[in-house]
């Protein structure tokens, strides 16, 4: 879902740094809104993507939870 996020962000930021002084921003008070939300997104995606690999291997390195006794393993 990071990358996801991150590289919607990098598509809006690119259109609107490539569309910047456009008039079509005229109707929004001069607001290049695709570059302000694609940072937002790309900030977003970013910290996303890192606290995912940070817990993936964080649960990868974990050792695995004993079975309490008397109790029977079911499932994974």
């Amino acid at each position: 879902m990071g990358l996801m996020f991150t590289l919607v962000g990098l598509i809006l930021s690119v259109f609107g740094l490539m569309t910047m002084g456009d008039p079509m921003y005229g109707k929004s008070g001069g607001l290049n809104a695709n570059l302000d939300l694609g940072v937002v997104l790309l900030f977003f995606g970013g910290t996303m993507f890192l606290l995912g690999r940070a817990g993936q291997k964080r649960a990868l390195a974990a050792p695995p939870k004993p079975a309490e006794p008397g109790s029977s393993r079911r499932g994974h």
